[in-house]
């Protein structure tokens, strides 16, 4: 079955053009002991560039495309991309496993966060849609939660409704990539009036990482449309 992304009528205007990617046959993903050296040297060019590694307008148009209600991207709260060039910055660039540091790496270079599924947890059938009121869940191991209230988030469908399990600030423990998985599905979150040809040549980018440091045997993406 190849994993769906279907937006909700509710987002209306859609803000975002998301990039669906997905992956059969991975080899178990084992912690990394060291960054990918093709990640390595992405990291180290955006040390010694700064803030002067993306365009100006990457970081206001992906800030643009999560503000909404009561949601401000800033702080603690800033997209999972930004997150990622302060860390290179810093020296502190975490290294996860070979598809978290794949997707760490597309954010990285292109500014667009992403979101990486275990689809045994998450499903085959996710939707784009903004976080409802009190809507939350946790994030990392220690428990601690996002409020998703007014977040653009991905969810996976279960019976009538939809359960939150990714955003582009942090994504849910319930379905992040697990030793066991073997099957994944990420998503590429980019702004409405993002280049078709640019978004098109990132998804591809994901798919050659996956292959190359994942072992995937088939690798496939979608770009969805906002307007359809």
């Amino acid at each position: 079955m190849t994993p769906t992304l279907r937006i909700d009528a509710s987002l209306e205007p859609c803000p975002c053009r998301p990039a669906l990617i997905w992956a059969d046959g991975i080899a178990a993903p084992a912690p990394s002991e060291t960054l990918p050296e093709a990640l390595a040297e992405l990291v180290r060019r955006a040390a010694r560039e700064g803030n002067a590694f993306w365009a100006p307008e990457i970081k206001t148009r992906v800030r643009k495309m999560l503000r909404h209600g009561k949601y401000r991207p800033n702080g603690r709260a800033k997209p999972a991309s930004e997150f990622l060039l302060k860390a290179a910055c810093s020296g502190h660039f975490p290294a996860i496993n070979p598809p978290v540091d794949a997707n760490n790496a597309v954010s990285l270079e292109s500014g667009l966060p992403g979101s990486i599924f275990d689809t045994a947890l998450s499903g085959e059938r996710l939707v784009l849609r903004r976080g409802r009121a009190d809507e939350r869940y946790v994030f990392n191991p220690t428990g601690q939660e996002i409020d998703l209230t007014d977040l653009l988030l991905v969810a996976r469908s279960a019976d009538d409704d939809s359960v939150p399990c990714g955003n582009p600030v942090k994504d849910s423990m319930a379905t992040k990539i697990q030793p066991e998985t073997r099957r994944l599905v990420a998503v590429l979150y980019a702004p409405a009036d993002e280049p078709v040809a640019r978004l098109e040549g990132w998804a591809r980018r994901y798919e050659e990482l996956l292959a190359d440091w994942c072992g995937a045997q088939r690798t496939g993406h979608e770009l969805i449309d906002p307007a359809a």
